[in-house]
């Protein structure tokens, strides 16, 4: 009897067992499997939800075929505590995994509207965009300047949307009186800002906030980013460079990138100048100049004058020894990286030639016919007072 009974329960058992295997298996399958949305969506995930109230969203919606398999999966892969406020395209035909993954890895919102706060060289304006699923590509909904008023119905409708991401994105280039002014127009950023930053110590480039954000920390993670590139570029940097310090390097790595928006030129530019300095040439280079006379609040909005391009100024390179005592802009990571480590080359001079880049020369023979052809494309052009160039 006793023999019977352990017989029958060890039955039992093993099928219990190829049960939970089976369930097992058929779970991770559907786990795995292709989902059953016919067309993508936009999941926004709100800030502080579950992952079980967005589970039984995406189940409502049709994106997964059961939320208690999608839940468990999670716990499984140690994600279930991973959910990241924003809004995700869920792909058609998104697996439970690749569903999970989107919602989980965190980066900028995938889909929804984005606002993009843009600081250029001569303005500052708000582009607010929105993600055409059918095509995955962003429309413009509305652009306006920054600090415009009244601001425009299309931006008010959904100024107020959790579900709105909000970037901020920096040109290269751009001073930092020039950032601190168009901050203090961002109608989503809180704070005070008293003081502008030393010149060049901002890290261009994108910066996803949220409504609210204080504007000192923002100016406090783009000087954490620069300080972070400009110590990395100094650790790489090329042998026997002419200045002694990071800083120095950081004034040479702003006048390259206002000296060209051209990215392979940048290594070339450095080494003019490089060389010049090796040389004991003056930089003899315009933006500098031009530093000089607006302090970097804003932009000159006319060429150089003569008498601007005689006059003594601690930035004026025509006329001053060596680098000018700071940055003149904020330099990108790629200026940076020319200034650590330029081209090799016996460049001594550069002038424009007409087709946004610049003409290189070795010699001062070879450079005056390159600022000839120049001088000939400004008369075309209308120009009545001359730039100037180096050798003059």
């Amino acid at each position: 009897m006793w023999r019977s009974i352990a017989s029958n329960a060890l039955t039992l058992f093993i099928v219990i067992l190829i049960a939970v295997a089976a369930l097992v298996a058929w779970g991770r399958n559907e786990f795995f499997a292709a989902g059953p949305l016919q067309k993508p969506i936009c999941l926004e995930v709100e800030r502080g939800a579950t992952l079980s109230a967005v589970s039984r969203t995406l189940e409502q919606r049709g994106a997964i075929t059961d939320a208690r398999i999608f839940r468990i999966g999670a716990e499984y892969a140690d994600r279930a505590d991973d959910l990241k406020f924003g809004s995700y395209t869920v792909p058609a035909g998104a697996s439970m995994s690749q569903v999970l993954e989107a919602i989980t890895a965190g980066g900028r919102s995938t889909c929804g509207r984005d606002l993009n706060f843009r600081i250029g060289i001569s303005k500052a304006d708000v582009v607010l965009s929105e993600l055409d699923l059918a095509t995955n590509a962003y429309s413009e909904v509305a652009r306006f300047d920054a600090g415009a008023t009244p601001l425009p119905p299309e931006y008010l409708e959904v100024s107020d949307d959790p579900a709105l991401v909000f970037r901020i994105t920096v040109a290269e280039g751009v001073t930092s009186w020039q950032i601190v002014d168009a901050l203090k127009k961002a109608d989503f950023l809180q704070g005070a800002l008293e003081t502008v930053p030393p010149e060049g110590s901002l890290a261009p480039g994108g910066y996803e906030v949220e409504r609210g954000t204080q504007r000192a920390a923002l100016i406090a993670s783009m000087t954490a980013k620069q300080e972070a590139i400009l110590a990395q570029a100094w650790e790489t940097r090329a042998a026997d460079l002419p200045y002694d310090t990071p800083e120095e390097a950081l004034i040479m790595a702003s006048i390259i990138e206002k000296e060209t928006g051209i990215a392979e030129e940048r290594g070339r530019v450095a080494s003019v100048f490089i060389n010049r300095l090796r040389q004991g040439m003056r930089l003899q280079t315009d933006p500098t100049v031009i530093y000089g006379i607006t302090k970097g609040e804003g932009v000159l909005g006319r060429g150089l004058r003569q008498s601007e391009l005689r006059r003594e100024t601690p930035y004026n390179t025509y006329v001053i020894d060596g680098l000018p005592p700071t940055p003149i802009a904020n330099p990108g990571a790629e200026a940076i990286k020319a200034a650590m480590n330029p081209d090799e080359t016996d460049y001594l001079f550069f002038v424009a030639d007409g087709s946004g880049g610049h003409a290189f020369a070795a010699t001062l023979e070879e450079h005056n016919r390159n600022v000839a052809a120049w001088r000939k494309i400004e008369a075309a052009q209308g120009v009545t007072e001359e730039s100037g160039v180096q050798g003059e």
